[in-house]
């Protein structure tokens, strides 16, 4: 449902055409963030003699920062404009990596990859400004690009740590991605800097609006609501829990390198942005919705059943890249039922919450695989993940409507 638009929004100038690419570039960057830590996991653990668990770690307590980022910077947005959020959050990302490049420790580039994620979850602030400025009939498919730049951003980022980063130098190895990955912030900053226009005025002065918790709980009172985040926490939850030891497990398993951890990535990064860019938006013209999700969890999770078995190593590239189609053209469907199914007005904060529920998920994968790869099997974390996306699958794809 597209919200009536207020006096004061109604006087802001029409926004620049240029704003949702350059926005598409700022996700593409907070990808690059994501990804380019991936290939090095195996070798912090190397460097800073760090278990499995910390290592996982890393992933959880992002994933934790995002989980308050997104309750914070939708709701900020919704009140004093996109512009402000998103050119903040990506000044003090860029220095996020800045502080994971000098970490002295495993515990340091722990506590830093916390305080950046805070600062990462940006994003419903950038989904809200798209459905700001998109008719309704459009919105799946703007949202279905804003995700393939976060697939084209999983290109960029392994094949950046994997091709820059120097284990032999120990620690230092580590600085010439992470730099390189603070400078495009810096950058990214600068474009929307002059490219982004405000899409919405500020909300009245001394407006009562809930705190983020209380804004979440409010959300979850809604059953169709409630319904969609509980899908979306399972299935980031299963998809994260593999992509956290995904470095560990090709190491441990092929004896990938970081360049080939990078490669292998890059792979499903470019099937993620061209399932999000055009098979996402095809999907839901010709099945709907929740048909998409449907499909596209099961699929997900039958892939991840039998990456389990341990297959050849081409065999398993190519069901890593079948999984990720699966799961990444189910994930514009889902932000279009749950921006439809938003409270006028509230989108952002709405975006946000589900944002936040897929970054609690994002804690929780990552440590429970973390355990299961070092106490189970490499093999564990892969069941555990399918076994959290089929039911993801049935709640979003076969849930009741309003």
């Amino acid at each position: 449902m597209r919200r009536a638009m207020s006096s004061a929004e109604s006087a802001l100038p029409p926004p620049s055409p240029l704003a949702v690419p350059v926005l598409m570039g700022v996700v593409f960057l907070s990808l690059i963030g994501f990804g380019v830590v991936i290939p090095l996991l195996p070798f912090y653990a190397v460097v800073f003699s760090a278990t499995a668990w910390q290592v996982t770690l890393m992933f959880a307590v992002f994933a934790a920062g995002q989980f308050f980022g997104e309750l914070i910077w939708g709701r900020l947005s919704d009140r004093i404009g996109r512009k402000p959020v998103i050119l903040g959050t990506i000044l003090m990302a860029a220095l996020g990596y800045v502080a994971l490049a000098y970490a002295p420790n495993i515990w340091f580039a722990v506590a830093a990859r916390a305080v950046a994620g805070v600062f990462s979850g940006n994003i419903s602030t950038i989904q809200g400004y798209i459905v700001d400025v998109t008719p309704p009939e459009k919105l799946a498919g703007r949202l279905g690009l804003i995700g393939s730049a976060f697939g084209i951003g999983f290109v960029v980022g392994p094949l950046l740590g994997g091709l820059l980063a120097r284990p032999e130098l120990g620690a230092a190895g580590f600085q010439p991605p992470l730099l390189t990955a603070a400078a495009l912030c810096l950058a990214g900053a600068a474009g929307a800097a002059v490219f982004v226009r405000e899409s919405r005025g500020r909300a009245a002065a001394g407006a009562q609006r809930p705190g983020p918790l209380q804004a979440l709980a409010q959300t979850l009172r809604d059953p169709t609501l409630r319904r969609l985040m509980g899908g979306t926490f399972l299935s980031f939850a299963g998809f994260s829990a593999m992509w956290s030891i995904f470095g560990l497990w090709g190491a441990a398993e092929y004896g990938w390198d970081p360049k080939m951890i990078g490669f292998v990535m890059a792979l499903t990064g470019v099937a993620a942005a061209t399932s999000q860019g055009v098979l996402a938006g095809w999907a839901v013209q010709k099945i709907g919705e929740r048909p998409t999700v449907l499909i596209g969890l099961t699929v997900t999770a039958v892939f991840l059943f039998l990456e389990a078995l341990g297959p050849p190593v081409t065999v398993a590239i190519i069901l890593m890249i079948v999984l990720v189609i699966g799961h990444t053209t189910s994930q514009p469907a889902t932000s279009s039922l749950i921006s439809r199914a938003a409270p006028a007005g509230r989108q952002g904060e709405t975006l946000g919450a589900n944002n936040a529920s897929s970054a609690a998920a994002r804690v929780l994968g990552p440590v429970m695989a973390g355990f299961l790869f070092s106490g189970v099997g490499t093999w564990a974390p892969f069941v555990l993940a399918g076994v959290l996306i089929l039911p993801a699958a049935v709640l979003i794809g076969l849930g009741g409507r309003r």
